[in-house]
């Protein structure tokens, strides 16, 4: 890892929400806000990503909730995380993404059944803020990375700029993937 200011601090490890093959050789990192409206909007990158670069690249989120911005942006985090840890991170985040103005806790609790979770297990965990821990360590991280809005992305470690929109993106993992080929 680099010691860029700007540069992924925390390694990708295999406990981490993926996408794509563990050891495609582009990793693609994304510091997101559920409740974030330009994190909804870049959501469909990584199937696209995925798509567009078989075996190519592998695809991480991880969470970097603005709590002073989005209220609920904290406990969808963590709801996120309920999910995932009975296998259903993925469709949680989709269903969290696809209705942002309505993550209260009740609202949670509809999304868990949706998913068919174990719901008394689901309403535990979030009562006890068990993935609290878990979702401030990503925080840290993106800290630590220079993360300064959401949402943001990092290729192989090395911040990309999306402000002016994903084709940046998509074009510098072109670049790496002609390498890879």
């Amino acid at each position: 890892m680099s010691n860029h200011p700007f540069s992924l601090h925390v390694p990708v490890d295999t406990s981490e929400h993926i996408l794509g093959d563990v050891h495609a050789p582009i990793t693609v990192v994304e510091y997101a806000d559920l409740e974030c409206p330009y994190c909804r909007q870049a959501a469909p990158i990584a199937p696209m990503l995925l798509e567009r670069f078989p075996g190519k690249v592998r695809f991480v989120f991880r969470h970097y909730p603005l709590e002073e911005v989005h209220p609920h942006s904290m406990v969808a985090a963590q709801a996120a995380e309920a999910a995932a840890a009975q296998g259903k991170f993925w469709p949680m985040v989709d269903l969290l993404f696809a209705n942002q103005s309505h993550l209260t806790r009740r609202n949670l609790h509809d999304y868990a059944e949706r998913l068919d979770l174990d719901i008394t297990r689901f309403e535990r965990e979030l009562d006890d803020s068990i993935y609290l821990q878990r979702v401030r360590e990503s925080i840290e991280g993106g800290d630590r990375s220079g993360v300064r809005a959401t949402p943001s992305f990092y290729i192989n470690g090395e911040i990309q700029d999306v402000s002016y929109g994903l084709n940046r993106l998509v074009e510098r993992i072109e670049q790496l993937a002609q390498n890879h080929r």
